[in-house]
């Protein structure tokens, strides 16, 4: 299969990371996924470079470092203030190479001037090298994490040869209104599956099992909060 020739391919580690399964955080507690999710490596690469002129999808991902864990004693703070006792269980000594393409939003037609491809791929490309624009982090904002230009499947992995590995049912990603044109946010599930240590990630269209969580009513103003930058969309 040909890469889109607006790909980009980069590294992202860090001591801990945290993909939490909504299933065990009902109680406080967070546990991690094996391995990163699709909307998770999005906020990624979103933190890298991201404009409202495009869309990112993450094409692949290629787990380097065994996979380990390690279990922490947490004091979140209440919303009424004080604090409670919980455990969270993170992925420890993280590695990944990462493949992405961007494609162009199509509900910002008012953005239609900014649609000047070979601009944001050397954009996102001088990013990467810098190590992002905005703080990187892997699934929560405790787990800082770093990026560096790669070429992707160079260099050895703990999975190289190992196979096909299934993890079942997992959380794939968000629709975003402003992603899809509808006055609803939802949610994507899907089986994830590695084989050799590389996951492919299946593009969100082509994710059937869906759930709807919120409905907004037209001329809504949605509004998503990206690493300390607010902005806004109108749904009209």
């Amino acid at each position: 299969m040909t890469e889109p020739r607006n790909t980009v391919q980069f590294k992202v580690y860090g001591r801990y990371a945290l993909f939490s399964d909504p299933i065990t955080r009902s109680g406080g507690e967070k546990f991690s996924y094996q391995t990163p999710t699709y909307q998770a490596l999005k906020g990624v690469i979103e933190s890298i470079y991201w404009k409202p002129t495009l869309i990112w999808y993450i094409d692949a991902v290629r787990v380097m470092n065994r996979i380990q864990t390690e279990s922490k004693g947490i004091r979140p703070i209440k919303m009424n203030g004080g604090n409670d006792l919980a455990y969270y269980t993170y992925l420890r000594e993280v590695a990944y190479q990462v493949s992405a393409h961007f494609e162009w939003n199509p509900y910002r037609s008012d953005l239609d001037a900014d649609r000047n491809e070979y601009k944001h791929h050397n954009i996102a490309l001088r990013s990467i090298r810098q190590g992002g624009r905005r703080d990187v982090f892997l699934g929560t904002r405790e787990c800082q994490a770093y990026v560096e230009p790669c070429v992707f499947n160079e260099g050895e992995g703990a999975y190289d040869d190992y196979g096909q590995l299934d993890f079942g049912v997992m959380f794939h990603g968000f629709d975003y209104p402003d992603e899809t044109g509808e006055n609803q946010l939802g949610i994507r599930l899907w089986r994830q599956s590695m084989t050799d240590g590389v996951i492919k990630f299946d593009m969100p269209e082509q994710i059937t099992l869906r759930r709807v969580v919120k409905e907004y009513r037209e001329g809504y103003s949605f509004k998503r909060f990206k690493e300390g930058v607010n902005f806004q969309v109108e749904l009209v």
